[in-house]
């Protein structure tokens, strides 16, 4: 019998993110910024010989129709014609509807896996075309690198940026993407910025007014940590973050967090954990 093979599925901020437009497709064109924390799901995977492919545990508010790992396993066994399947088992940590980008790295994280796991061997810029047929959020983290991204997130350019610690809280609501990119609010002219011009200190997110009037505990969690350093939405929200330049840094404003509120302390990665599995 095959053995289980795990490999982590890490979460992901955006330390910026500005619309700078909307294609004729409907789709939003973007400038954000993607930064890896050493933070995330896990995923299991045991390679089967019949070709099935199929989820073996129950996971809370993701239905085995809904989970984007099955859909990039099938999805690279259609386009390598590979004969092998899979048992997967995913781990979720990270909050559904958060803006961390749970199902995206997940799905990234299936591709570069079974990739090496089924022996398909697919250039990295392969799975990347097939990372996009996913959603927005794949191909970065198949990129594996913190990159500055445009277009609708495709257009990726790797981005050094500093250590830092984050303070992540974790309200407690699901914020759907889509309901926030089409609401009639939404900031959709934003100038666009040279890559160059990007600083840590310079950050924003064109979604979170709209995210803030829609939900109000993104909005309440938001304002409790600008009390101690500056703070943003990430993503389409829920979660809302700072950076420190130290864990301890972090840890003293974590400490002073109201009862009941939810959150997690991660460092910043220089680079995704699978990044050496692709080429």
């Amino acid at each position: 019998m095959n053995e289980t093979r795990t490999y982590p599925a890490p979460g992901k901020l955006n330390l910026m993110l500005r619309v700078v437009g909307r294609r004729a497709d409907g789709y939003h064109l973007l400038q954000t910024v993607f930064r890896f924390l050493d933070y995330g799901d896990t995923l299991g995977f045991r390679v089967r010989a019949d070709g099935v492919i199929a989820r073996v545990n129950e996971v809370a508010g993701v239905p085995a129709g809904e989970d984007l790992s099955l859909r990039a396993a099938r999805l690279l066994q259609q386009a390598s014609g590979t004969r092998l399947g899979a048992d997967i088992a995913l781990e979720k940590r990270l909050p559904l509807g958060g803006g961390l980008g749970g199902g995206s790295s997940d799905a990234a994280t299936t591709l570069l896996a079974l990739n090496r796991l089924w022996g398909t061997r697919l250039a990295r810029e392969r799975l990347q075309q097939l990372a996009l047929e996913l959603g927005a959020d794949v191909p970065a983290f198949v990129f594996g690198e913190n990159a500055f991204a445009g277009g609708v997130g495709e257009r990726l350019t790797l981005l050094a940026l500093p250590p830092a610690w984050y303070l992540v809280l974790v309200p407690p609501v699901a914020v759907p993407t889509a309901r926030i990119f089409a609401h009639p609010e939404l900031k959709r002219d934003s100038k666009p910025i040279k890559m160059q011009r990007f600083s840590v200190g310079q950050a924003g997110n064109d979604l979170e007014p709209v995210v803030c009037r829609e939900y109000p505990e993104v909005a309440r969690h938001l304002a409790w940590l600008r009390q101690f350093a500056p703070a943003w939405v990430t993503g389409s929200g829920s979660c809302v973050f700072s950076a420190f330049p130290t864990e301890s840094a972090a840890r003293q404003v974590w400490a002073r967090a109201p009862a009941g509120m939810q959150g997690f302390i991660a460092q910043g990665l220089a680079r995704h954990p699978l990044r050496g599995l692709a080429h």
